[in-house]
């Protein structure tokens, strides 16, 4: 049998983050990517974490993410997974049953991997890239209603399999002032700044469970 707690004390937790250009930092250095920020914090609360492993590449859907780990030269286990996926499915508007779906097949992948205890898995929720100036001249307040739409699926496929579900949508909206330099200079990715704020968020609920 698999033990639910597959941490080993006698070696660094190991770090599976999966998703799209939110997880590998796109326009920022490796170090300013929110999973290298939340290991970098977590050592500093005396929590001896590897580098986290990335799957994720700009512009992926879901069922991109999961043919990604598929070819991925993964383990079989790792203490921890983080999932941040779906604004590309929004973005080329896909169907949010579909969503769904792949959600759900990627969370139960997540749950294998960290045998069977989804409360080291963490769910973090779609940014929204209509307050972005890459998104000027488009319908904004659509945007928003469908990201939401997608979050509030998201939400409850988190809730049903008993993992973390972090809601950093708020954080990425405060990017409509421009001026906060919570973006890159592409005008939509975050800026390491913003990917600060996510990893804050995170950081409570890895030390309570860890």
């Amino acid at each position: 049998m698999v033990p639910n707690d597959v941490t080993n004390k006698n070696r660094s937790i190991a770090w599976l983050a999966l998703g799209d250009s939110y997880t590998i930092g796109e326009g920022v250095t490796a170090e300013q990517r929110w999973p290298m920020q939340l290991a970098t914090a977590l050592r500093e609360n005396g929590i001896d974490i590897a580098d986290p492993k990335i799957v994720a590449t700009t512009g992926w859907t879901t069922d991109e993410l999961i043919q990604g780990i598929a070819v991925s030269n993964l383990e079989s286990r790792y203490d921890w997974v983080s999932l941040l996926i779906g604004v590309n499915n929004q973005y080329r508007n896909r169907d949010v049953e579909s969503f769904r779906m792949d959600f759900r097949n990627l969370l139960n992948g997540a749950k294998d991997r960290v045998g069977g205890n989804a409360r080291r898995i963490v769910v973090l929720s779609i940014p929204d890239w209509g307050v972005t100036p890459f998104a000027a001249g488009r319908d904004r307040s659509q945007i928003a209603a469908q990201i939401d739409n997608y979050n509030r699926v998201k939400e409850a496929v988190t809730r049903e399999c008993g993992a973390h579900y972090i809601d950093i949508t708020d954080i990425s909206r405060k990017a409509i002032d421009h001026e906060t330099g919570l973006l890159v200079d592409d005008g939509l990715h975050p800026s390491g700044m913003m990917y600060s704020a996510w990893a804050e968020r995170v950081i409570p609920v890895v030390l309570r469970d860890s």
